[in-house]
């Protein structure tokens, strides 16, 4: 492990790695009187914390200022380890809510650059407590409709971790950096190392990319761009990349819609965006659907928007809850969404159902539905009942000509009604699935084709989908 750690950079050092040449100005520290040796009068710390600033140069554990990260205005938390191992005293947390205090009068991003080994021992429940000070300032933020990105060095654990790095937006990690609640010395003796790892918290979801310093500044300047750029307009949907025509049965429909020539999220995405590089990995509950379900940002005719795409699988929880992390990202930060559906359905085995899918997709149905950003939904392949409905945006959602979308598999339909196989395709055309029919339903706005056409106005009130 030792091998592939990171160097640590001095606070000014990965400060130099990430603002834009003299554009850092470093925020007042607020003034506080304090006790000999501290708040608990612990022998031999004022001695511990004279020889770390004569050590880094720095009067505290984190360096606070203002600064433009590839031409992006921010507020930047920058973590010195080398003062007391990056620990939250109770100065620490008066300069990181004076930051946070900043960031919301400035209307600017926070970026913490976390190096931290937790709570300061020498202050006691007084440092601890600055956590609740932290998660305060970031809640604050958060409502004020300021992203948060976090950028996770060598290492961060403990408070700092669940609080500035796991409380963030979006979470950038160094390779090989020790991430995890425990330090390497509070871990169970048997722990495998390897899970407290930048690597292993991306294959967790817990983060979103693990970024090479040499690549840090440029990515940190994209995701800035792309978080803090808001539009009112809805996304268009894209036009159909597959066949145009429309099919002639519902049986007919469903083929197309599983043909594996069809064209899937992937094409959709890369001929829609100019720019998808944003991409949002993971649930954040120890879960990730890469081959499910594709959520980021991205930019189009010069402004972002988010996506949230299934990609013809049955959708993992993790991909539902992924989707539902993006949707009120994007609502929060005042950005429109573009989903794709296409899907057989949720993932319906019994490991689906102990990581909760129902709970899942009911989140996902109820962060599309109290969205205040517009949404717009494309299904570009199979819409499979609720599995498939709960990505779609009640009243703009459109269908290109090689899908279908349906309260059910047609095969499972006529299994229900106890029907004979060669009955199934007789099912199909009854559920009336075919792109037109969901026109004529009012359950889609209209079909995307080349040139578009049979489009119609939003269906009234009652008429959306579901």
């Amino acid at each position: 492990m030792s091998e592939n750690r990171p160097v640590r950079l001095s606070a000014r050092q990965f400060l130099d790695l990430v603002a834009d040449p003299g554009t850092f100005a470093e925020l007042p520290s607020p003034a506080r009187e304090s006790r000999p040796d501290g708040p608990l009068g612990w022998q031999g710390y004022d001695a511990s914390r004279a020889r770390a600033a004569q050590r880094t140069g720095e009067e505290e554990s984190v360096v606070v200022g203002t600064a433009r990260v590839e031409g992006t205005a921010a507020v930047l938390i920058v973590f010195e380890f080398g003062f007391l191992g990056g620990s939250l005293g109770e100065r620490t947390g008066d300069r990181l809510e004076a930051a946070y205090a900043h960031a919301r009068g400035h209307r600017l991003p926070v970026v913490p650059l976390v190096a931290t080994g937790g709570s300061r021992m020498q202050e006691g429940m007084l440092a601890l407590s600055q956590l609740q000070r932290v998660a305060r300032q970031s809640a604050l933020t958060r409502e004020a409709g300021l992203p948060q990105i976090a950028v996770l060095r060598d290492p961060t654990t403990g408070g700092g971790w669940a609080t500035l790095g796991a409380g963030a937006d979006v979470i950038l990690a160094l390779p090989g950096a020790q991430v995890g609640f425990a330090g390497s010395r509070v871990r169970p003796p048997d722990a495998d190392p390897a899970a407290y790892t930048a690597q292993a918290q991306l294959a967790a979801g817990s983060a979103d990319a693990v970024v090479p310093p040499a690549e840090l500044k440029a990515t940190l300047g994209l995701w800035l761009r792309l978080l803090t750029n808001p539009a009112t307009a809805p996304a268009d949907p894209p036009d159909a990349l597959g066949d145009t025509g429309l099919p002639g049965t519902g049986w007919q429909a469903v083929q197309r819609a599983r043909s594996p020539r069809r064209p899937r999220a992937q094409a959709y995405l890369d001929a829609w965006f100019g720019d998808r590089r944003g991409a949002l990995v993971g649930d954040r509950c120890g879960g990730a659907d890469p081959g499910g379900m594709l959520c980021g940002f991205g930019e189009r005719d010069g402004r972002t928007v988010a996506f949230a795409a299934q990609t013809g699988t049955a959708t993992r929880p993790a991909g539902y809850r992924t989707a539902t992390r993006l949707i009120r990202l994007a609502d929060r930060l005042g950005i429109p969404v573009l989903t794709l559906v296409d899907t057989p359905g949720a993932a319906n085995d019994a490991e689906a159902e102990r990581q909760g899918v129902g709970a899942a997709i009911a989140e996902l149905f109820g962060a599309v539905a109290s969205a205040r950003t517009p949404i717009t939904t494309l299904v570009i392949g199979e819409g499979g009942s609720g599995g498939a409905l709960a990505l779609a945006a009640p009243g703009n959602t459109w269908a290109t000509p090689d899908s279908y979308f349906s309260v059910i598999a047609p095969e499972l339909a006529a299994a229900i009604l106890k029907r004979p196989p060669e009955e199934v395709e007789a099912t199909a055309g009854q559920l009336r699935i075919r792109p037109q029919d969901l026109v004529e339903l009012g359950v889609v706005r209209g079909i995307t084709g080349h040139p578009r056409d049979r489009v119609t106005e939003p269906p009234p009130p009652g008429r959306s989908p579901g």
